[in-house]
Protein backbone atom coordinates (compact mmCIF):
# COMPACT_ATOMS: atom_id res chain seq x y z
CA UNK A 1 0.00 0.00 0.00
CA UNK A 2 1.66 3.40 -0.92
CA UNK A 3 -0.19 6.14 1.03
CA UNK A 4 -0.56 9.52 -1.17
CA UNK A 5 -2.22 11.76 0.81
CA UNK A 6 -3.69 12.23 4.44
CA UNK A 7 -5.86 14.19 6.21
CA UNK A 8 -6.36 14.80 9.77
CA UNK A 9 -9.83 15.72 10.98
CA UNK A 10 -13.30 14.74 12.63
CA UNK A 11 -14.23 10.68 11.77
CA UNK A 12 -14.68 10.99 7.75
CA UNK A 13 -18.36 9.28 6.79
CA UNK A 14 -18.26 9.71 3.18
CA UNK A 15 -15.77 10.22 -0.20
CA UNK A 16 -16.16 10.98 -3.48
CA UNK A 17 -13.17 11.46 -6.25
CA UNK A 18 -13.93 13.72 -8.96
CA UNK A 19 -13.26 11.94 -12.35
CA UNK A 20 -10.89 14.22 -14.02
CA UNK A 21 -9.26 16.46 -11.40
CA UNK A 22 -7.24 15.66 -8.35
CA UNK A 23 -9.77 16.06 -6.11
CA UNK A 24 -11.48 14.04 -3.20
CA UNK A 25 -14.65 15.35 -1.38
CA UNK A 26 -14.51 14.27 2.14
CA UNK A 27 -18.07 14.38 4.81
CA UNK A 28 -17.58 14.70 8.14
CA UNK A 29 -19.58 13.68 11.47
CA UNK A 30 -18.47 17.14 12.28
CA UNK A 31 -21.51 18.26 9.30
CA UNK A 32 -18.35 19.72 7.18
CA UNK A 33 -17.52 18.76 3.43
CA UNK A 34 -14.03 19.15 2.61
CA UNK A 35 -13.04 19.74 -0.68
CA UNK A 36 -9.35 18.51 -0.88
CA UNK A 37 -6.06 18.47 -3.80
CA UNK A 38 -4.87 15.48 -3.08
CA UNK A 39 -1.92 15.78 -5.51
CA UNK A 40 -1.31 19.46 -3.48
CA UNK A 41 -2.23 18.39 -0.97
CA UNK A 42 -4.56 21.47 -0.06
CA UNK A 43 -7.65 22.66 1.00
CA UNK A 44 -9.88 23.79 -1.56
CA UNK A 45 -13.12 24.46 0.21
CA UNK A 46 -15.48 23.61 2.67
CA UNK A 47 -19.27 23.65 2.57
CA UNK A 48 -21.10 23.86 6.15
CA UNK A 49 -24.89 24.07 5.64
CA UNK A 50 -26.00 20.08 7.16
CA UNK A 51 -27.11 20.40 10.86
CA UNK A 52 -25.11 16.94 11.99
CA UNK A 53 -23.09 14.10 10.57
CA UNK A 54 -23.43 14.17 6.45
CA UNK A 55 -22.94 10.37 5.79
CA UNK A 56 -23.22 10.31 2.14
CA UNK A 57 -21.50 12.73 -0.85
CA UNK A 58 -21.04 11.80 -4.44
CA UNK A 59 -19.72 13.93 -7.60
CA UNK A 60 -21.44 14.08 -10.83
CA UNK A 61 -19.40 12.86 -13.37
CA UNK A 62 -20.00 15.13 -16.19
CA UNK A 63 -21.68 18.37 -14.10
CA UNK A 64 -20.24 20.98 -11.68
CA UNK A 65 -22.20 19.48 -9.07
CA UNK A 66 -21.74 17.62 -6.25
CA UNK A 67 -24.49 15.66 -3.88
CA UNK A 68 -24.91 15.29 -0.16
CA UNK A 69 -27.24 13.66 2.49
CA UNK A 70 -27.61 14.23 6.15
CA UNK A 71 -28.54 13.28 9.72
CA UNK A 72 -30.72 16.37 9.49
CA UNK A 73 -32.72 13.98 6.59
CA UNK A 74 -31.74 16.85 3.86
CA UNK A 75 -29.96 15.94 0.59
CA UNK A 76 -28.31 18.96 -0.92
CA UNK A 77 -26.93 19.60 -4.47
CA UNK A 78 -23.95 21.82 -4.57
CA UNK A 79 -22.23 23.73 -7.88
CA UNK A 80 -18.84 23.59 -6.42
CA UNK A 81 -18.04 26.21 -9.13
CA UNK A 82 -20.71 28.59 -7.75
CA UNK A 83 -19.55 27.58 -4.59
CA UNK A 84 -23.22 27.04 -2.92
CA UNK A 85 -26.07 24.75 -2.52
CA UNK A 86 -28.83 24.88 -5.08
CA UNK A 87 -31.58 23.53 -3.53
CA UNK A 88 -32.36 20.65 -0.86
CA UNK A 89 -34.61 17.42 -1.46
CA UNK A 90 -36.99 16.99 1.36
CA UNK A 91 -38.82 13.86 1.80
CA UNK A 92 -36.90 11.72 4.13
CA UNK A 93 -38.24 11.09 7.64
CA UNK A 94 -34.41 9.73 9.49
CA UNK A 95 -30.73 10.33 8.50
CA UNK A 96 -29.74 9.87 5.15
CA UNK A 97 -27.01 6.65 5.05
CA UNK A 98 -25.49 7.74 1.60
CA UNK A 99 -26.39 9.40 -1.86
CA UNK A 100 -25.31 8.82 -5.33
CA UNK A 101 -25.81 10.63 -9.13
CA UNK A 102 -27.17 8.07 -11.92
CA UNK A 103 -24.49 8.01 -13.95
CA UNK A 104 -26.34 8.70 -17.51
CA UNK A 105 -29.98 9.82 -16.45
CA UNK A 106 -30.89 13.01 -14.09
CA UNK A 107 -31.42 10.98 -11.31
CA UNK A 108 -30.17 10.34 -7.38
CA UNK A 109 -30.84 7.77 -5.41
CA UNK A 110 -31.03 8.00 -1.68
CA UNK A 111 -30.64 5.38 1.24
CA UNK A 112 -32.33 6.38 4.77
CA UNK A 113 -32.65 5.15 8.08
CA UNK A 114 -36.53 5.84 7.41
CA UNK A 115 -36.53 2.12 5.87
CA UNK A 116 -36.75 3.28 2.34
CA UNK A 117 -34.75 3.99 -0.83
CA UNK A 118 -35.85 7.36 -2.59
CA UNK A 119 -35.40 8.04 -6.30
CA UNK A 120 -34.83 11.53 -7.12
CA UNK A 121 -34.84 13.99 -10.78
CA UNK A 122 -32.32 17.06 -9.46
CA UNK A 123 -33.49 18.44 -12.96
CA UNK A 124 -37.30 18.43 -12.11
CA UNK A 125 -36.33 18.59 -8.10
CA UNK A 126 -38.90 15.74 -7.22
CA UNK A 127 -38.84 12.24 -5.96
CA UNK A 128 -40.08 10.24 -8.44
CA UNK A 129 -40.11 6.54 -6.52
CA UNK A 130 -39.80 5.28 -2.95
CA UNK A 131 -38.72 1.84 -2.79
CA UNK A 132 -40.17 0.15 -0.08
CA UNK A 133 -39.49 -3.58 1.32
CA UNK A 134 -36.22 -3.23 4.12
CA UNK A 135 -37.99 -3.17 7.59
CA UNK A 136 -35.00 -2.11 9.17
CA UNK A 137 -32.46 1.15 8.23
CA UNK A 138 -30.97 0.86 4.70
CA UNK A 139 -27.45 1.47 4.66
CA UNK A 140 -26.44 1.65 1.39
CA UNK A 141 -28.26 2.30 -1.87
CA UNK A 142 -26.42 3.04 -5.25
CA UNK A 143 -27.06 2.15 -8.99
CA UNK A 144 -25.74 -0.26 -11.23
CA UNK A 145 -23.34 1.55 -13.84
CA UNK A 146 -25.01 0.09 -17.19
CA UNK A 147 -28.04 -1.91 -16.19
CA UNK A 148 -31.51 -0.50 -14.94
CA UNK A 149 -30.78 -1.56 -11.15
CA UNK A 150 -30.44 -0.24 -7.76
CA UNK A 151 -28.47 -2.90 -4.91
CA UNK A 152 -29.43 -1.79 -1.50
CA UNK A 153 -28.09 -3.32 2.20
CA UNK A 154 -30.05 -3.01 5.10
CA UNK A 155 -29.67 -3.94 8.92
CA UNK A 156 -32.77 -6.38 8.10
CA UNK A 157 -29.54 -8.41 7.37
CA UNK A 158 -30.62 -8.99 3.42
CA UNK A 159 -28.97 -7.30 0.23
CA UNK A 160 -31.86 -6.07 -2.74
CA UNK A 161 -31.71 -5.68 -6.19
CA UNK A 162 -34.22 -3.65 -7.52
CA UNK A 163 -35.19 -3.23 -10.90
CA UNK A 164 -35.89 0.15 -12.10
CA UNK A 165 -36.28 0.06 -15.77
CA UNK A 166 -40.09 0.58 -15.80
CA UNK A 167 -39.02 4.30 -13.72
CA UNK A 168 -36.71 4.78 -17.05
CA UNK A 169 -39.74 4.09 -19.46
CA UNK A 170 -41.48 6.34 -17.40
CA UNK A 171 -39.17 9.30 -16.83
CA UNK A 172 -37.53 9.34 -20.67
CA UNK A 173 -40.43 9.80 -22.12
CA UNK A 174 -41.42 12.37 -24.81
CA UNK A 175 -41.82 15.81 -23.18
CA UNK A 176 -40.73 18.29 -20.57
CA UNK A 177 -40.16 18.27 -17.08
CA UNK A 178 -43.65 20.02 -16.72
CA UNK A 179 -45.44 17.24 -18.07
CA UNK A 180 -43.58 14.42 -16.52
CA UNK A 181 -44.93 16.30 -12.70
CA UNK A 182 -48.26 14.89 -12.41
CA UNK A 183 -46.17 11.42 -12.73
CA UNK A 184 -43.80 12.88 -10.15
CA UNK A 185 -46.63 13.24 -7.84
CA UNK A 186 -48.15 9.71 -8.50
CA UNK A 187 -45.19 8.25 -7.44
CA UNK A 188 -44.98 10.19 -4.46
CA UNK A 189 -48.17 9.36 -2.97
CA UNK A 190 -48.40 5.51 -4.34
CA UNK A 191 -44.82 4.97 -3.50
CA UNK A 192 -44.24 4.32 -7.58
CA UNK A 193 -45.26 1.09 -9.08
CA UNK A 194 -42.05 2.03 -11.17
CA UNK A 195 -39.07 0.02 -9.13
CA UNK A 196 -39.65 -3.62 -8.08
CA UNK A 197 -37.44 -6.07 -5.57
CA UNK A 198 -35.96 -8.33 -8.25
CA UNK A 199 -33.71 -10.49 -5.66
CA UNK A 200 -33.56 -10.26 -1.83
CA UNK A 201 -30.18 -11.74 -0.79
CA UNK A 202 -30.44 -13.41 2.13
CA UNK A 203 -27.20 -14.95 4.07
CA UNK A 204 -25.93 -12.35 6.39
CA UNK A 205 -27.04 -13.08 10.35
CA UNK A 206 -26.34 -9.72 10.75
CA UNK A 207 -27.54 -6.19 9.74
CA UNK A 208 -25.81 -5.69 6.17
CA UNK A 209 -23.99 -2.46 5.94
CA UNK A 210 -22.88 -2.18 2.53
CA UNK A 211 -23.39 -3.56 -1.13
CA UNK A 212 -21.66 -3.10 -4.28
CA UNK A 213 -22.10 -4.24 -8.08
CA UNK A 214 -19.41 -5.16 -9.90
CA UNK A 215 -18.29 -2.80 -12.40
CA UNK A 216 -19.18 -5.58 -15.32
CA UNK A 217 -19.96 -9.10 -14.05
CA UNK A 218 -22.91 -10.21 -12.82
CA UNK A 219 -21.92 -9.82 -9.09
CA UNK A 220 -22.19 -8.18 -5.97
CA UNK A 221 -20.15 -7.83 -2.71
CA UNK A 222 -21.67 -7.11 0.45
CA UNK A 223 -20.23 -6.45 4.11
CA UNK A 224 -22.25 -6.79 7.51
CA UNK A 225 -22.27 -6.78 11.01
CA UNK A 226 -21.52 -10.81 11.20
CA UNK A 227 -18.01 -9.79 10.21
CA UNK A 228 -18.58 -11.75 6.90
CA UNK A 229 -17.62 -10.39 3.25
CA UNK A 230 -20.04 -12.60 0.66
CA UNK A 231 -20.09 -12.32 -2.84
CA UNK A 232 -23.10 -13.36 -4.71
CA UNK A 233 -24.05 -14.18 -8.53
CA UNK A 234 -27.00 -13.08 -10.75
CA UNK A 235 -28.48 -14.09 -13.75
CA UNK A 236 -31.89 -12.88 -15.24
CA UNK A 237 -34.31 -15.26 -12.71
CA UNK A 238 -32.23 -15.52 -9.61
CA UNK A 239 -29.08 -15.00 -7.76
CA UNK A 240 -27.03 -16.70 -5.22
CA UNK A 241 -24.40 -16.82 -2.89
CA UNK A 242 -21.04 -17.78 -4.42
CA UNK A 243 -18.99 -17.87 -0.89
CA UNK A 244 -18.07 -16.04 2.51
CA UNK A 245 -14.55 -14.26 2.77
CA UNK A 246 -13.64 -14.38 6.25
CA UNK A 247 -10.55 -12.58 8.50
CA UNK A 248 -12.49 -9.48 9.67
CA UNK A 249 -12.63 -9.60 13.49
CA UNK A 250 -15.30 -6.57 13.92
CA UNK A 251 -18.31 -5.11 11.68
CA UNK A 252 -16.98 -4.52 8.18
CA UNK A 253 -18.02 -1.41 7.29
CA UNK A 254 -17.63 -0.96 3.22
CA UNK A 255 -16.93 -3.07 0.31
CA UNK A 256 -16.62 -3.23 -3.19
CA UNK A 257 -14.92 -4.51 -6.57
CA UNK A 258 -11.51 -2.91 -7.89
CA UNK A 259 -12.50 -1.80 -11.07
CA UNK A 260 -9.11 -2.80 -12.71
CA UNK A 261 -8.06 -6.01 -10.86
CA UNK A 262 -9.48 -9.14 -9.89
CA UNK A 263 -9.86 -8.01 -6.50
CA UNK A 264 -12.06 -6.71 -3.53
CA UNK A 265 -11.10 -4.47 -1.10
CA UNK A 266 -13.10 -4.22 2.36
CA UNK A 267 -12.54 -2.00 5.54
CA UNK A 268 -13.95 -2.40 8.80
CA UNK A 269 -14.50 -1.52 12.50
CA UNK A 270 -11.30 -3.31 13.29
CA UNK A 271 -9.27 -0.91 11.98
CA UNK A 272 -7.88 -2.23 8.99
CA UNK A 273 -8.66 -2.58 4.91
CA UNK A 274 -8.44 -5.91 3.73
CA UNK A 275 -7.98 -6.97 -0.24
CA UNK A 276 -9.02 -10.25 -1.09
CA UNK A 277 -8.36 -12.40 -4.41
CA UNK A 278 -12.03 -12.34 -6.17
CA UNK A 279 -10.76 -16.11 -8.03
CA UNK A 280 -8.86 -17.81 -5.02
CA UNK A 281 -11.64 -15.71 -2.32
CA UNK A 282 -8.90 -15.59 -0.46
CA UNK A 283 -7.09 -12.62 1.62
CA UNK A 284 -4.17 -11.23 -0.03
CA UNK A 285 -2.91 -7.69 2.09
CA UNK A 286 -3.86 -6.46 5.11
CA UNK A 287 -3.39 -2.51 5.98
CA UNK A 288 -3.58 -1.51 9.69
CA UNK A 289 -3.88 1.75 11.63
CA UNK A 290 -3.29 1.49 15.37
CA UNK A 291 -6.29 3.85 17.17
CA UNK A 292 -8.91 4.24 14.20
CA UNK A 293 -11.67 1.86 12.49
CA UNK A 294 -12.46 2.30 9.06
CA UNK A 295 -16.15 3.33 7.68
CA UNK A 296 -15.82 4.28 3.83
CA UNK A 297 -14.25 3.78 1.06
CA UNK A 298 -14.07 5.09 -2.42
CA UNK A 299 -12.36 4.26 -5.78
CA UNK A 300 -11.52 6.76 -8.43
CA UNK A 301 -13.36 6.58 -11.82
CA UNK A 302 -10.31 6.58 -13.85
CA UNK A 303 -6.96 6.24 -12.33
CA UNK A 304 -5.70 3.33 -9.66
CA UNK A 305 -6.36 5.18 -6.72
CA UNK A 306 -8.46 4.40 -3.44
CA UNK A 307 -9.62 6.23 -0.51
CA UNK A 308 -10.62 5.25 3.22
CA UNK A 309 -12.02 6.82 5.41
CA UNK A 310 -11.50 6.85 9.63
CA UNK A 311 -12.20 8.08 12.74
CA UNK A 312 -9.70 10.36 12.39
CA UNK A 313 -9.34 11.84 8.82
CA UNK A 314 -8.90 9.62 5.70
CA UNK A 315 -6.12 8.45 3.25
CA UNK A 316 -5.85 8.44 -0.42
CA UNK A 317 -3.28 5.16 -1.74
CA UNK A 318 -2.55 2.75 -3.91
CA UNK A 319 -2.15 -0.85 -3.42
CA UNK A 320 1.36 -1.28 -5.42
CA UNK A 321 3.41 0.50 -7.04
CA UNK A 322 2.95 1.12 -11.09
CA UNK A 323 6.43 1.13 -11.99
CA UNK A 324 8.04 -2.47 -12.68
CA UNK A 325 11.39 -2.69 -10.99
CA UNK A 326 14.43 -2.61 -13.43
CA UNK A 327 18.52 -1.03 -13.26
CA UNK A 328 20.75 -1.39 -16.12
CA UNK A 329 24.14 -1.91 -15.62
CA UNK A 330 26.93 -2.52 -18.40
CA UNK A 331 24.59 -3.05 -21.43
CA UNK A 332 22.72 -5.66 -18.87
CA UNK A 333 18.85 -4.95 -18.44
CA UNK A 334 18.25 -6.26 -14.64
CA UNK A 335 14.63 -6.78 -13.79
CA UNK A 336 11.94 -8.45 -12.07
CA UNK A 337 9.09 -10.67 -13.44
CA UNK A 338 6.96 -13.47 -11.94
CA UNK A 339 9.09 -12.83 -8.74
CA UNK A 340 12.37 -13.80 -10.45
CA UNK A 341 15.10 -11.18 -11.26
CA UNK A 342 16.22 -11.42 -14.78
CA UNK A 343 19.03 -10.58 -16.85
CA UNK A 344 18.64 -9.22 -20.24
CA UNK A 345 22.02 -8.74 -22.61
CA UNK A 346 21.29 -5.95 -24.81
CA UNK A 347 23.78 -7.31 -27.68
CA UNK A 348 23.05 -10.89 -27.36
CA UNK A 349 19.27 -10.87 -26.95
CA UNK A 350 19.83 -13.05 -24.10
CA UNK A 351 17.49 -13.50 -21.17
CA UNK A 352 18.01 -15.76 -18.15
CA UNK A 353 16.24 -16.01 -15.25
CA UNK A 354 19.14 -15.12 -12.36
CA UNK A 355 17.59 -15.81 -8.83
CA UNK A 356 14.25 -16.54 -7.28
CA UNK A 357 12.65 -13.81 -5.25
CA UNK A 358 9.58 -15.48 -4.12
CA UNK A 359 10.72 -15.28 -0.50
CA UNK A 360 12.75 -12.50 -0.10
CA UNK A 361 10.46 -10.49 -2.30
CA UNK A 362 7.04 -11.24 -0.77
CA UNK A 363 9.18 -10.29 3.27
CA UNK A 364 10.78 -7.45 1.70
CA UNK A 365 7.67 -5.94 -0.15
CA UNK A 366 5.78 -6.21 2.94
CA UNK A 367 8.00 -5.26 5.60
CA UNK A 368 9.36 -2.57 3.53
CA UNK A 369 5.11 -0.67 2.18
CA UNK A 370 3.66 -2.07 6.11
CA UNK A 371 6.23 -0.58 8.04
CA UNK A 372 6.61 2.74 6.13
CA UNK A 373 2.52 2.69 5.62
CA UNK A 374 2.75 2.46 9.44
CA UNK A 375 4.94 5.21 10.25
CA UNK A 376 2.81 7.55 7.72
CA UNK A 377 -0.34 7.12 9.54
CA UNK A 378 0.41 6.72 12.99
Amino acid sequence: MLTKFETKSNRVKGLTFHPKRPWILASLHSGVIQLWDYRMGTLIDRFDEHDGPVRGVHFHNSQPLFVSGGDDYKIKVWNYKLRRCLFTLLGHLDYIRTVAFHPEYPWIVSASDDQTIRIWNWQSRNCISVLTGHNHYVMSAMFHPKEDLVVSASLDQTVRVWDIGGLRKKSVAPGDDLMRLPQAVNNELFGGGDAVVKYVLEGHDRGVNWASFHPSLPLIVSGADDRQVKLWRMNDTKAWEVDTLRGHVNNVSCVMFHARQDIIVSNSEDKSIRVWDMSKRTGVQTFRREHDRFWILSAHPEVNLLAAGHDSGMIVFKLERERPAYATHQGTLFYVKDRYLRSYDYQSGRDNPLISIRRAGAGAGAGSDGGQNQNQNQ
